[in-house]
């Protein structure tokens, strides 16, 4: 393995509020593309009907398999990343591409204006997503570097944090020159959206050069050999371990569909309110931000939950609110019903996904060495199961015609989830 060029002191400040600012640069990919802004813009300056080949597809499913597809790359390259992340050494010089990827894909959105240049939407999108995930793997990867373990917990809700601060720091941005469009020299709304990509590419490559300055430096030399074959290797092993446990399987089962689901809601729910409601640009980032905030107050009632009654318990309630959410929101009609469902995702969205990572952890061995390979194949399969909602969500609109059976579709991940967990056991897999 590689050296680093110079000796590396943990738990130093400036280095870990450094990692942290990676989090604030690109989480308002995450809020405003991905969430807020993007996914309405895009209904709205595409046909309802779009032709491929023969044939035709929504707008709306087209959107969803550019998350599948988009998702199937990253769930494909993420081990090859995790095993450069893990011996190559070359952690900041493949954090600068993605995150020079994924901003540059932001900004050509400036010229995605209309149904003539759709393709141009299509292809910066699904580029800032890989982007995006391909950035997060090595940002996560430099945590073990910089910090003691005991420190983790610490510096990792640090990061988390300026992410949720600067993300709708810049969110509130977007949305005073969408709504104020005349005082910065726009002829109407519409025109002022684009600006938001590129606020947002530059917030990203911007940002990020705090923590490219004060990380590690990479290792010199050439990458050892194995380094590009490591991470699918770990995979192989930790899948030959869990295969012959049926109750730690059973839960990453019941992981794969609820994730599924949460993640086709995350990604879809704004392109469900401009279709089926009505929702402008102004209203989906309202929407956003009463769901980001309610998330807070979410992630620590669950947190609390868990405390008194166990994980098993707390991810089971959460199942049950999250199946409603969808049958309730398959038959909403208008903007105030929608306001308080988004209120219910928010209380559930937080709490579902950090208590689901952390339930995973007490399923390790005890006093294991490979808990980034453990977790490296739990991240595969988040990658893999949102492919598999967003797809789903796509298929049932094109099938049907309706993306309100889309939505009650998720609601039967959340089911099958449910029936799994009743099984599950939160104990150590045996090996």
């Amino acid at each position: 393995m590689n050296e680093p060029t110079q000796p590396i002191v943990k738990n130093n400040p400036y280095t870990i509020s450094g990692w942290a600012f990676f989090d604030w640069a690109n989480s308002a990919y995450a809020l405003v593309i991905t969430v807020a802004i993007f996914p309405g813009y895009f209904a709205a300056n595409t046909p309802d009907r779009i032709a491929i080949g023969g044939g035709s597809i929504s707008n709306s499913t087209l959107y969803s398999w550019c998350i599948s597809l988009a998702y199937l790359i990253i769930a494909f390259i993420s081990p090859l990343l995790a095993g450069i992340a893990d011996i190559g050494g070359k952690r900041k010089q493949f954090l600068r591409f993605f995150t020079l990827l994924g901003s540059l894909a932001c900004i050509s959105l400036l010229f995605f204006t209309s149904e003539k240049t759709m393709w141009v939407g299509v292809t910066g999108f699904i580029l800032a997503t890989i982007g995006f995930a391909g950035g997060i793997v090595f940002y996560n990867s430099f945590l073990p570097q910089i910090a003691t373990e005991d420190q983790y917990d610490k510096v990792s809700a640090k990061g988390f944090t300026y992410g949720f601060i600067g993300s709708v720091i810049l969110l509130v941005i977007n949305l005073i020159v969408i709504k104020k469009f005349a005082f910065f020299g726009f002829t109407e709304e519409a025109k002022a959206i684009p600006a938001a990509f590129v606020m947002v590419g530059l917030w990203w490559i911007g940002f990020s050069q705090i923590p490219l300055h004060r990380l590690p430096n990479d290792s010199k030399g050439d990458m050892p050999d194995g380094a590009m074959k490591k991470g699918y290797s770990e995979l192989r092993k930790v899948w030959a371990i869990v295969k012959r446990d049926a109750n730690t399987l059973s839960y990453l089962s019941a992981f794969f569909f609820f994730n599924a689901g949460v993640q086709a809601v995350l990604f879809l729910a704004a392109i469900f309110a401009e279709k089926e409601l009505g929702f402008d640009t102004a209203h989906l980032i309202y929407l956003i931000l009463i769901l980001q905030i309610v998330a807070i107050g979410g992630a620590e009632l669950f947190a609390y939950v868990s405390g008194r009654l166990g994980n098993k318990t707390s991810i089971m309630v959460m199942l049950v609110i999250w199946t409603g959410i969808c049958i309730v929101g398959s038959m909403v009609t208008n903007g105030p019903q929608f306001y308080i469902l988004a209120s219910a995702v928010g209380l559930v969205m937080g709490g579902i996904q950090s208590l689901a990572r952390s339930t995973y952890a007490k399923f390790l061995p005890e006093d294991t060495n490979d808990t980034a390979s453990y977790f490296s194949f739990y991240d595969v399969m988040d990658k893999v199961s949102t492919v598999m909602g967003t797809f789903v969500f796509g298929i049932v609109e094109q099938l049907t015609g309706n993306m309100r059976y889309s939505v009650m579709a998720l609601a039967v991940f959340f089911v099958l989830s449910l029936l799994i967990m009743w099984r599950v056991k939160v104990e150590r897999m045996r090996v």
